[in-house]
């Protein structure tokens, strides 16, 4: 079995950068990435605010060579996956046993929403091959096939824990010797279906989002997709450049309490935190910045909250949700923001949780609002918590 699992590639794309160096940008530029809808054809135009990344699907194909009748969910995908592998530059990759874990909640739905539109008006329109392979899998073979990936590769849709699943999944494949790179993470596109339906459910904000708030009122939905290139210890001793860290812990525990709402006293959240510390060997004292999963939305930030107050109490390290800039992007939330932790090792930089104005009245702690860079970050913890109570934390460590 491996000893440590090595991150040696980052990559993402999101409504505030079409890549890493972008995304850096905006952080330190606090530019959020929530606007009007723009791209997206529904009736909350002007409306609901969204986090949409800044490039058409005709963009998105001649970036990433994929034919033009591809769901945007797999242009993202492409993107940042190959972000992040060109950027571990992993000598001989094609004589390695090599993997793709991906994950995403919509998979083809944003082109099967424009296939039935005309379809259900007139069943001779539309030909029903086209929507055939529409389903979360069919993203994850179309991008591993133009990665060149042969050995393995499977998805995961947890809801919003999809893609910080998808990550120690691949570490486990990696620990117990049956791959010896994995590039993981997730990917999720804007779709009618999870606007209606999050609108549905009353948790959408009219507004910015302002995670952490006492006055907060829900979310934003964003979309895009990020990725790491885990590596065994074996390889990384191959790399030209030295991996950004390792991940050391990871958990996922099921509270089981409801289909769409957190438990109110966290019981989920606090066993996720719990389990990943307990896997690195750290305590909670140790942990030097959480990466919140932060929504904004009044049950899951209490819920959050209270998982933190039970776990870290008395002494909290800096926190922020870097949803107030990318918005929530779904199954690639874990992925995106996985690459924000690696990003504040290897930065020293501290996001701030922005909008954020009054504290929340039962928690003694607030989220950090200022940019700070220079910081001695040795161990980020990165939360992801999904419906139906499927929680999962990351923690990624300093080498």
């Amino acid at each position: 079995m491996s000893s440590s699992v090595y991150i040696a590639g980052v990559g993402a794309i999101s409504a505030i950068g079409n890549n890493v160096a972008e995304h850096l940008a905006s952080f330190k530029n606090e530019e959020a990435g929530m606007g009007d809808i723009t791209l997206l054809d529904t009736i909350h135009r002007q409306k609901l605010p969204v986090a949409e990344v800044k490039l058409s699907n005709d963009e998105l194909v001649a970036i990433t060579g994929l034919p033009k009748n591809i769901s945007r969910t797999t242009l993202l995908s492409m993107v940042a996956a190959n972000e992040a592998l060109t950027d571990a530059a992993i000598p001989d990759f094609g004589s390695l046993r090599t993997g793709f874990v991906s994950a995403n909640s919509v998979g083809g739905m944003d082109k099967s929403e424009d296939f039935f539109i005309d379809f259900l008006a007139d069943n001779n329109k539309g030909k029903l091959r086209n929507i055939f392979d529409h389903e979360c899998g069919s993203m994850t073979e179309l991008v591993a096939d133009k990665l060149g990936v042969s050995d393995f590769m499977t998805t995961i849709s947890t809801a919003c824990s999809s893609s910080a699943n998808a990550i120690f999944y691949a570490a486990r494949l990696i620990k117990n010797d049956i791959l010896d790179v994995v590039i993981a993470g997730g990917t999720d596109a804007l779709t009618k279906f999870t606007l209606n339906g999050f609108n549905t459910l009353m948790i959408l904000d009219k507004e910015f989002c302002k995670p952490f708030d006492e006055h907060r009122e829900g979310l934003n939905l964003g979309e895009g997709a990020g990725y790491v290139v885990l590596v065994s210890e074996k390889v990384m001793q191959t790399l030209a450049k030295a991996p950004y860290c390792k991940l050391s812990g990871y958990n996922n525990s099921n509270d089981a309490y409801h289909q769409t709402a957190s438990s109110p006293d966290g019981t989920g959240s606090y066993l996720a935190m719990q389990g990943a510390l307990k896997k690195s060997g750290l305590t909670p004292a140790d942990i030097d910045y959480i990466n919140l999963h932060g929504t904004g939305t009044p049950n899951n930030d209490s819920a959050e909250g209270t998982a933190i107050k039970r776990l870290f109490d008395p002494s909290y390290p800096p926190m922020s949700s870097t949803k107030s800039y990318t918005g929530h992007t779904l199954g690639a939330s874990g992925g995106i923001e996985a690459v924000f932790s690696v990003l504040a090792i290897k930065h020293g930089i501290i996001y701030p949780n922005l909008r954020f104005e009054t504290p929340m009245d039962e928690l003694p702690f607030e989220p950090e609002t200022k940019y700070l860079s220079g910081q001695d970050i040795k161990h980020v913890m990165s939360n992801s918590f999904g419906f139906g109570g499927n929680c999962t934390s990351l923690i990624f460590s300093r080498i």
